[in-house]
């Protein structure tokens, strides 16, 4: 299969400018900002979209660092996301296999390429907008800046003031080990603080009139750890103590707090296992006679898949091709996977390998086993609904309009994630050819729906079958993003 002439056209302009996004994608990795924080990265991409023609409209659900840029008119409104927070405790020399903490950095890291996301992202808007300028066209491509996609949750609060209702369809992808389409499902989740407050007093000398708000949070998290056999096997409940009340075990704790995050396949069920979740918390206050702040963090819903979008993604895929690498791109990947742990080694990387042993067994005789650093293929597609654990705020999207995903290479053959190897090679050729090789499939894409509108209708008539029982948004009134 070929590539159209049009589509030769946005895959060149791509390589044209590759050393502009590259450039942009290494600024973000240089200065890494955590979720809702991400100002400097905010202000590159908005400048350099109102540079480029795009009309760009800032502070979106009264989040500083969320903007869109739009460019043409009319029908269809495709959707491109980016993201760009990063995630903390990673700081990393880039290029090193060996931990290294980047000298002078504020102790964070893309972890999880966050850095690549948004400027291969950004760069597939460009090439769309190319399109739609030199072909005439009608249609109107929008780049959304998404902060907060590792806390924060900004998708689903946009979610919740309807932005994306007005997409005909959303296309994103994330950095990878792998090159794949990307399918399936996962969890919704909602995170919930919990502050007690109790009253303080000499633990040894007056402990009748203390209430201790540490003995409020071990109770609940003694009444989760119950409620564990009697929630659906899917479900997943995690806790972090935030505030133990200080250091003085003498003194009765006047105060404590621990973070809730609860996680079921579907919203609906999240929302429902959250109230069980509060009961308990009201108990504890009750068992020790203290009082309870609830502060609400976020929320996001599952993944809707569309397999008419996917099947376009993966065509476009298979015609842009998969990148080459140097023989000293691949002896670095080689000795950076030295350093991973031994955990995990034999798990086949990707999504389809998790539901189809064809899949899996062409992985394993591809890589040699798994022993090949690098993934230089593209996983046979796999279209289906299995259950993949984690979760992402695209899925609120996907609730609202057609949605799909790709993964691109841009680390090692089961690199393990959210962590400093990912970061060390996040600013590589490996990790540059990764995001470029996403951006042409995504911008591909998007023509084909500017070029034949009909092809909409199939995803259309999917996504409408899909999401019929109604979006839950985990978002609850009057909300706002926050972060603890």
């Amino acid at each position: 299969m070929n590539l159209s002439d049009v589509k030769k056209k946005a895959v060149a302009y791509i390589d044209d400018n590759a050393g502009i996004f590259t450039g942009v994608s290494d600024r973000i990795w240089e200065t890494p900002e955590l979720s809702l924080k991400e100002f400097n990265a905010a202000k590159l991409y908005c400048d350099m979209l109102e540079k480029g023609g795009f009309a760009v409209v800032k502070n979106l659900c009264g989040m500083p660092t969320a903007f869109y840029g739009s460019f043409g008119s009319g029908r269809p409104v495709i959707g491109i996301l980016g993201e760009y927070d990063a995630l903390s405790g990673l700081s990393q020399a880039g290029g090193a296999t060996e931990r290294k903490p980047a000298p002078g950095g504020n102790g964070s890291g893309h972890g999880c390429g966050h850095h690549l996301l948004g400027a291969g992202s950004m760069a597939a808007a460009f090439a769309v907008k190319h399109y739609l300028e030199t072909s005439g066209k009608p249609g109107t491509v929008v780049f959304y800046g998404c902060p907060g996609e590792e806390g924060g949750a900004a998708k689903a609060f946009l979610a919740r003031d309807g932005l994306w209702k007005s997409l005909d369809a959303a296309f994103s992808w994330h950095p990878s080990d792998v090159n794949e389409v990307r399918t399936g499902t996962n969890n919704s989740c909602i995170q919930v603080l919990y502050r007690f407050l109790g009253v303080s007093a000499h633990a040894a000398g007056d402990p009748e009139n203390g209430r201790s708000a540490l003995d409020a949070v071990e109770l609940m998290n003694i009444g989760v750890q119950f409620l564990r056999e009697h929630m659906p096997p899917a479900c997943r409940v995690h806790y972090a103590i935030t505030d133990a009340g200080g250091v003085s075990p003498n003194v009765v704790q006047p105060e404590a707090a621990v973070l809730y995050m609860v996680r079921a396949n579907k919203v609906a069920e999240s929302v429902a296992l959250q109230k069980r979740v509060d009961r308990i918390a009201e108990a504890a206050a009750m068992m020790t006679d203290t009082t309870f702040e609830r502060v609400f963090v976020d929320g996001l819903a599952e993944l809707l898949p569309n397999f008419a979008l996917e099947n376009l993604l993966y065509r476009n895929f298979e015609m842009v091709g998969v990148p080459e690498y140097t023989q000293e791109e691949t002896v670095f990947a080689a000795a950076l996977r030295e350093t991973y742990s031994s955990g995990g080694a034999d798990a086949v990387p990707g999504i389809g390998p998790m539901f189809d042993e064809a899949i899996a067994d062409q992985v394993r005789e591809k890589t040699g086993g798994l022993k090949k650093p690098l993934c230089d293929f593209l996983l046979p597609q796999y279209s289906g609904t299995g259950f993949v654990p984690g979760s992402t705020d695209v899925g609120d999207v996907s609730w609202l309009t057609p949605t799909a995903q790709v993964h691109a290479v841009c680390f090692t053959l089961n690199s393990p994630g959210h962590s400093w190897q990912n970061v060390s090679c996040g600013k590589t050729s490996i990790a540059h050819k990764g995001m470029l090789t996403a951006a042409k499939v995504l911008a591909c894409t998007a023509i084909d729906l500017f070029q034949t509108p009909e092809l909409l209708d199939s995803a259309r008539a999917e996504f409408d079958r899909r999401s019929a029982v109604g979006y839950v948004c985990p978002i609850e009134p009057g909300e706002m993003p926050k972060t603890i």
